[in-house]
C-alpha cells in the first residue's frame, strides 16, 4: 500500500463511521467501493480492521446472504470477531422476549452470510476459528444450535465417531447443520464450546453420544439445554462497555454509550 493511499485511511475511517452511526449503511459501502476502485481491497479491509467493533456491527448488521456487501466480503476476521458480541445490543428486550427465534434467525443470516460470502475457503476457516475463540462467539453459534437441537445432536454423534473432516451425513436438511460441521473443521476447540454452551451440563462433547431430545419441544427434558431466549440474554450480557474496550486509533472517543 502506497504512503499516499495508508494516509487518507483515518479519514476513510471516519467517515464510514459517521455514515453508519447516521444509519447511512448503503452510503457507508459506497464509500469502501470508491476506496476499493481507487486503492484496492486492501484498503478496505484495513479501513473495517480500525473501526470500533460497534460501528462494524451497526454496519454489518443490515446486511445478509440476501444482499450484497463489500464489507461482509472484506471483514477481517479478528474485527468481525469482536464485532459479533456487539449485535445482542441491536436487540430490542421485547423481541427477545417474544420473538427468541426471530432474531436467532437474524443472526443465522449475518454469520451465514458472513463466512460464506466468498469461495475462499481458508478465509471461511479463519472466520469460523475467530468468532468461536471468544465467550460470546461461542454464545453466538449456540443460539444458532438452539433453533435445532435435535439435528446439532445428530451432527455431534457423526463428529464424534467419524472426525469433522469425513464426509458427514445426517437426516437434517436444515441450513444450521452444514455451518456447525464446517465450524468443527475449523475449530474443533470452538465447536466444542459452542456446544457446551447449548448442553452446559456436559464436559465434553463425548458425553452428548447418548443424549435423547423428547419429541415434543414444549416437553419437559431430563438434562439442561439452554434455550434461545436464554441464550439471547446471556449474548446481551457479554456485550462490552465501549469504556473497557481498547482504542484502534487515535480519534477522538464516540461517547459512553454503546452506539452513541
Amino acid at each position: 500500500m502506497s504512503d499516499d493511499t495508508q494516509a487518507k485511511l483515518p479519514a476513510l475511517t471516519q467517515q464510514v463511521t459517521d455514515l453508519v452511526l447516521s444509519g447511512s449503511l448503503q452510503h457507508a459501502e459506497e464509500a469502501f467501493s470508491q476506496a476499493a476502485d481507487e486503492h484496492g481491497d486492501y484498503a478496505v479491509a484495513e479501513v473495517l480492521s480500525t473501526l470500533p467493533p460497534q460501528v462494524t456491527a451497526l454496519h454489518l448488521a443490515g446486511f445478509d446472504g440476501a444482499k450484497t456487501s463489500l464489507a461482509t466480503m472484506l471483514v477481517p476476521p479478528k474485527a468481525w470477531a469482536e464485532s459479533l458480541a456487539f449485535l445482542a445490543a441491536t436487540w430490542p428486550d421485547n423481541m427477545i422476549e417474544d420473538d427468541p427465534e426471530r432474531l436467532a434467525e437474524g443472526l443465522f443470516n449475518h454469520i451465514h452470510g458472513v463466512v460464506y460470502a466468498t469461495d475462499d475457503e481458508d478465509r471461511r476457516n479463519e472466520l469460523l476459528e475467530a468468532a468461536s475463540s471468544t465467550d460470546h462467539g461461542a454464545t453466538a453459534f449456540a443460539i444458532l444450535w438452539s433453533l435445532a437441537p435435535r439435528e446439532i445432536l445428530e451432527a455431534a454423534g457423526e463428529i464424534n465417531v467419524r472426525g469433522p473432516h469425513s464426509n458427514i451425513h445426517t437426516t437434517s436438511d436444515s441450513d444450521i447443520v452444514p455451518l456447525a460441521i464446517d465450524l468443527a473443521r475449523a475449530s474443533e476447540d470452538g465447536w466444542q464450546r459452542s456446544l457446551l454452551e447449548l448442553f452446559p451440563e456436559y464436559r465434553n462433547t463425548q458425553d452428548l453420544a447418548d443424549v435423547e431430545l423428547p419429541d415434543d419441544p414444549d416437553e419437559e427434558s431430563e438434562f439442561q439445554q439452554r434455550g434461545t431466549r436464554e441464550l439471547l440474554y446471556r449474548l446481551r450480557k457479554q456485550v462490552p462497555s465501549v469504556r473497557t474496550q481498547p482504542r484502534r486509533s487515535p480519534r477522538r472517543s464516540m461517547g459512553t454509550d454503546i452506539f452513541s
